[in-house]
């Protein structure tokens, strides 16, 4: 399983902002972590956030995202672009990149010119490259072949998996997947694999400073279903049929505990539902 590579952002100098005036909850409030072992590697436990998992976040590209650049509401989260966990992830996305055609990727002329659609950053990792402002594979608004990514757009229409062609930190987000090798009192290391909401700090420090973030924001927060069943193909890609089928057991028994609780009544700490999560 490849790692996220968290991308680089651009400072907007405004997160802070925002969270004090109620666009976005804090970044510290009380969570619901289980540990379970996973069922197909005995060397590997899983570590995962219900209070996440269990809430009530959705993507609201086009339908209220505010972007995470000042003035660039449209681009989303694809402002800069997405490093590669890895070569092998550049060289799937490359595969299905070459199929895409000028009708179905806006930038697709200014792909095939001299400098390509992947670039080196100046740290020396690879990402997809900018053109005017935002990732090349996002389509503008406007464009006839719909507004978004390109990459995306192919996968819906194909009857894939989004998850199939678009690069691992886009899949992958808005959960966060870590890797830890903790040691046992007797000696015995295990590896420590987080599953958990890809906050602000998972951006790193310049995190703090986007314009916006979707995973605090009570206006991304009123989806049908919760996380753990919205994102059942990528937590399956990330954890493996098996753990995502004990995972996807305890966030029902959570969700149910919680249902429990009398109209009226305030639910029990140990629950810690999302702060952004409907009342």
């Amino acid at each position: 399983m490849a790692k996220t590579k968290r991308a680089k952002p651009v400072k907007n100098l405004d997160g802070a902002k925002r969270r004090a005036a109620g666009d976005e909850v804090a970044l510290e409030h009380a969570r619901v972590w289980v540990e379970f072992p996973d069922p197909a590697d005995p060397e590997q436990v899983f570590r995962c956030d219900l209070t996440w998992l269990t809430s009530r976040w959705n993507c609201i590209f086009g339908q209220g995202c505010q972007g995470i650049e000042a003035g660039r509401a449209t681009d989303g989260c694809c402002t800069l672009g997405a490093h590669f966990s890895d070569e092998d992830d550049e060289r799937r996305v490359a595969a299905h990149a070459a199929r895409l055609t000028p009708a179905s990727w806006q930038f697709h002329a200014e792909a095939q010119a001299g400098d390509g659609w992947a670039e080196t950053d100046e740290d020396g990792d690879r990402r997809t490259r900018r053109v005017d402002g935002a990732c090349i594979f996002l389509n503008r608004p406007g464009f006839p072949a719909g507004q978004g990514c390109a990459l995306h757009t192919m996968a819906l229409k194909e009857g894939r998996e989004p998850l199939e062609t678009k690069p691992d930190v886009c899949w992958q987000l808005p959960v966060r997947r870590t890797y830890e090798w903790v040691e046992q009192p007797d000696g015995r290391q295990v590896l420590c694999v987080s599953i958990g909401e890809y906050d602000r700090r998972g951006w790193g420090s310049g995190g703090h400073d986007l314009h916006w973030w979707c995973t605090g924001a009570p206006s991304a927060h009123g989806a049908g279903e919760p996380v753990y069943l919205s994102y059942r193909p990528e937590l399956t890609e990330m954890m493996g049929r098996e753990g995502y089928e004990v995972l996807a057991e305890l966030c029902a028994q959570r969700l149910a505990a919680h249902a429990a609780v009398p109209p009226g009544a305030t639910p029990l700490p140990l629950l810690a539902p999302h702060p952004a999560d409907p009342g």
